[in-house]
């Protein structure tokens, strides 16, 4: 009795982790098995314009449902999951995609991360080059200032 009561109030207490249970009405299911799991599979590569951290089936969000409905009207239509994708990329643009194509002004972005590192790497080289060539070039003491050093440090 305890269990089933501390566990409900826990998923009340933290709505994102019951969030995926509530997402996906009954009424939004696809009664053919094969077009509800390619509609799964598409709505976890779709992300809800309003959350922008959850996936179309994960939201609550009024635009969510409605993607979810219009990604099963589609695929009900005979569509095939590409022209899906497209359907609605082509309406909200690449930014309801997870992982929008590697091409144009994206392919910047893909890029920066991979390049920054090289010339972090690069750089980090340099650096520890050029301080090693430093300690094998530093000056010797002459006697003088051997003598000083030996004095400081007695004292």
């Amino acid at each position: 009795m305890l269990k089933p009561l501390l566990l409900s109030l826990a998923l009340l207490a933290t709505p994102q982790l019951a969030a995926p249970l509530w997402a996906v009405q009954p009424d939004e299911v696809l009664s053919d098995p094969v077009l509800e799991a390619r509609a799964r599979e598409l709505g976890k590569v779709l992300r809800c314009p309003v959350c922008q951290g959850e996936n179309i089936d994960e939201s609550n969000a009024t635009i969510s449902r409605d993607l979810r409905l219009v990604v099963r009207e589609r695929l009900v239509a005979g569509d095939a999951d590409w022209q899906v994708l497209d359907y609605i990329t082509a309406r909200y643009g690449e930014y309801v995609l997870f992982e929008p194509e590697a091409r144009g002004v994206n392919l910047i972005l893909y890029l920066t991360g991979p390049v920054a590192l090289l010339l972090a790497l690069g750089g980090a080289a340099v650096f520890l080059r050029r301080r090693r060539k430093g300690d094998a070039a530093a000056p010797k003491l002459d006697d003088a200032e051997a003598r000083r050093v030996a004095e400081i440090l007695q004292e």
